[in-house]
């Protein structure tokens, strides 16, 4: 029996290495006019599988409470973190504006059905924890009758 190679994964396994060569590359530019842009990024997530519900760690440093967007939708968690900033000087003979955008989006497949509407989480020294509690399982089934000559 021969297993069939999920050409996907090789995609994915590209654009990661792609994604942190781009990140060596831009830390080698130094700080100079770089240092006004912030790159988008994922966040580093740790799952885990508790008895009864999953919890989902989330590294988000430097995002406020109402900057994080969290949901979950048909199994699974939705993280969609954006903020923005302007600064703006001015002198007697200069005036200087900067901009800073950052972003970062995630969404992780719940590996089992779960209770969307129990959701949970909490966000402490740039970590957010959400608890998504697992569904009950169907445990009950109903005998159907079959109607025929």
């Amino acid at each position: 029996m021969s297993s069939r190679r999920n050409p996907f994964f090789d995609l994915e396994r590209m654009f990661d290495r792609l994604s942190r060569e781009f990140e060596e590359a831009t830390s080698q530019w130094g700080e100079g006019d770089w240092a006004l842009f912030e790159t988008r990024g994922e966040a580093a997530v740790d799952l885990v599988d508790e008895d009864d519900a999953f919890v989902v760690t989330i590294d988000v440093p430097g995002f406020e409470r109402d900057e994080i967007d969290l949901r979950v939708t048909e199994g699974t968690l939705w993280i969609q973190c954006e903020r923005s900033s302007e600064e703006e000087e001015e002198g007697d003979t200069y005036l200087r504006r900067e901009r800073s955008h950052a972003s970062m989006r995630r969404s992780i497949r719940l590996p089992a059905p779960v209770d969307a509407e129990d959701v949970t989480a909490k966000l402490k020294n740039g970590i957010l924890t959400v608890t998504v509690p697992k569904a009950e399982p169907i445990e009950e089934s109903n005998r159907i009758e079959i109607e025929g000559a």
